[in-house]
């Protein structure tokens, strides 16, 4: 599964990750917060949360907004 992560500037293009890059990463540091973008699926980030819960990890998803309108979100995910 390949997801996007959020740019980090507005003029970037958007970088994908996948879940071994994930878990790679989290052999590395152990915990790590990752920001994705809005245009993934919830259903995919779900499926993300589930994976690295059943590996034995606590995930948490959520929602953060960063403008009044209702599209501007990202949605963030810290692993722990």
């Amino acid at each position: 599964m390949e997801l996007i992560l959020a740019k980090d500037a507005l003029d970037h293009k958007p970088k994908t990750i996948t879940l071994k890059d994930i878990e790679q990463d989290l052999e590395e540091n152990g915990q790590k917060i990752f920001y994705f973008d809005q245009s993934n699926a919830h259903k995919d980030l779900v499926e993300l949360v589930e994976y690295f819960e059943d590996k034995g990890s606590s995930v948490y998803l959520k929602e953060v907004k960063y403008g009044l309108d209702d599209s501007d979100y990202i949605y963030e995910v810290h692993i722990l």
